[in-house]
């Protein structure tokens, strides 16, 4: 799953085409009561080559100023915002599980949720254990996502990561005897030395883990600007490499049992993230900590960046917002498109024109457009042929 809300600037954007639009309302989220709140947790023991996220190391000291500063933000929007109760709440980073739990509960205290709301924690399976996780079902946690990456350690070597793969079994059986009955598996395809068997082995080895986790996200590996990965060219991955591994994650997921939901995500029915399908319906989320984003009906805001300047603004009796853009009607109707063009449900038909350079990347069916696998593969492409024009009823 993902660790922050998706920007439509990932996928890839297109002018508007066509008459005057009406904000899209795709058919991803289940309706327009659900709310989503993220909470960034910015604490890590070591950064992962690959990463670009707003995640610090050597910071541990300030774990309880910074866990009473979102405690804050959070009364502060209750107050000011009218937030009603979370359908689902997703602590992310960063390492949520490096966080202890007295100070997770006091966070997730705070947040009024629905009664019965999805709430998930990151976890890093070296952090995983029986105490921290009967702690987080007392406070409320439903659901647990473990950062595993790849089953293989050379690759994981590769990656800048250092966990032992014999960990990811001990943790998933833990949280099984915990009562979790919701664990998502993330996985990174691509890195150095990896190859299709050593894939191939890491998608059966996730399916046959304890507790049989019903939901795994797998994502190709990007190179970002300023990383360690980004510096050493030797480890960047190859294109047709993730094409191919991409194909094998869905036929191998397929043939187990677990439907895509959207491009980067599979589940068994029943078990996707409430959460993350919450973000591809462009629905509204309040995000709390730093660099922590928020949506509401087209206006975003986003937070300062680092932990310091965060715990700063909240002690002192600022807001913590860093820049905002809101959308017009135009921005907000392509950017849902995009979103929802990426999930099973996909859009309304009209959308996708008729252009022989989509042949074999859409289906049509019942007056709505979905991605092919090949499709996925190249969704960017797509995203930039959609027409924006009047919604169409779903």
């Amino acid at each position: 799953m993902r660790t922050s809300p998706p920007s439509v600037e990932a996928h890839g954007r297109a002018e508007t085409r066509g008459p005057a639009a009406t904000p899209a309302t795709p058919a991803t989220a289940g309706g327009p009561d659900l709310f989503g709140v993220y909470v960034h947790v910015p604490f890590c023991a070591r950064r992962c080559d690959y990463c670009a996220f707003a995640t610090w190391t050597g910071r541990d000291h300030l774990m309880e100023s910074y866990a009473e500063a979102c405690a804050a933000e959070v009364v502060a929007a209750r107050g000011a915002e009218s937030l009603g109760p979370a359908s689902s709440v997703f602590f992310g980073g960063g390492t949520p599980s490096r966080l202890p739990t007295t100070l997770l509960a006091r966070i997730l205290g705070e947040i009024e949720r629905a009664p019965d709301a999805e709430v998930t924690v990151e976890c890093n399976q070296e952090d995983a254990g029986a105490a921290r996780f009967a702690a987080w079902r007392a406070a409320g946690v439903t659901r647990v996502s473990f950062g595993v990456q790849s089953m293989a350690p050379h690759v994981l070597a590769g990656l800048g990561r250092v966990h032992d793969p014999d960990a990811v079994a001990r943790a998933c059986a833990a949280a099984a005897d915990a009562g979790f009955a919701e664990v998502s598996v993330d996985l990174i395809f691509g890195g150095a030395g990896e190859s299709d068997e050593d894939w191939r082995r890491t998608l059966e080895a996730v399916l046959a883990l304890p507790g049989a986790p019903a939901h795994v996200s797998a994502y190709a590996l990007t190179v970002e600007p300023g990383t360690p990965l980004a510096r050493d060219r030797a480890r960047h991955p190859d294109e047709d490499a993730l094409a191919r591994r991409y194909e094998l994650a869905d036929a191998v997921l397929g043939a187990a049992g677990f439907e895509w939901y959207e491009v980067s995500n599979w589940a068994r029915p029943g078990h996707e993230c409430r959460h993350n399908r919450l973000y591809w319906a462009q629905g509204d989320y309040r995000g709390i900590g730093c660099a922590a984003h928020s949506h509401r009906v087209g206006h975003r805001w986003w937070n300062v960046r680092t932990p310091e300047r965060y715990v700063a603004a909240l002690a002192e009796g600022r807001s913590p917002a860093a820049g905002e853009e809101r959308l017009d009607d135009d921005q907000r109707a392509f950017e849902a498109l995009a979103l929802a063009l990426r999930t099973r449900t996909g859009i309304p038909a009209a959308h996708v024109p008729e252009d022989p350079a989509l042949d074999g990347l859409v289906e049509r069916a019942g007056g709505r457009a979905t991605l092919t696998r090949r499709g996925r593969l190249l969704a960017d492409e797509v995203t930039t042929r959609l027409v924006v024009a009047p919604i169409l009823p779903a």
